[in-house]
């Protein structure tokens, strides 16, 4: 099983977004996460980067003004 950390913008203990993570989709600009307890998340932004042996992703969060 391959679980992973997803941060927002920059991989930092301060900027961690969900722990545990299993799944992600991307539907209209929203990223899902989903963790192994079957909790979910909405993000606004794109993914920057995933490093699945490292069991990291980054979303790059979409800015509102």
């Amino acid at each position: 099983m391959c679980l992973s950390t997803v941060y927002r913008n920059t991989v930092a203990p301060e900027e961690v977004i969900m722990k545990n993570v299993m799944t992600i989709e991307q539907k209209d600009g929203v990223i899902i996460l989903t963790d192994l307890m079957e909790r979910q998340t909405a993000v606004e932004g794109t993914l920057e980067k995933a490093n699945l042996v490292d069991g990291y992703v980054v979303i790059k969060e979409t800015k509102t003004a």
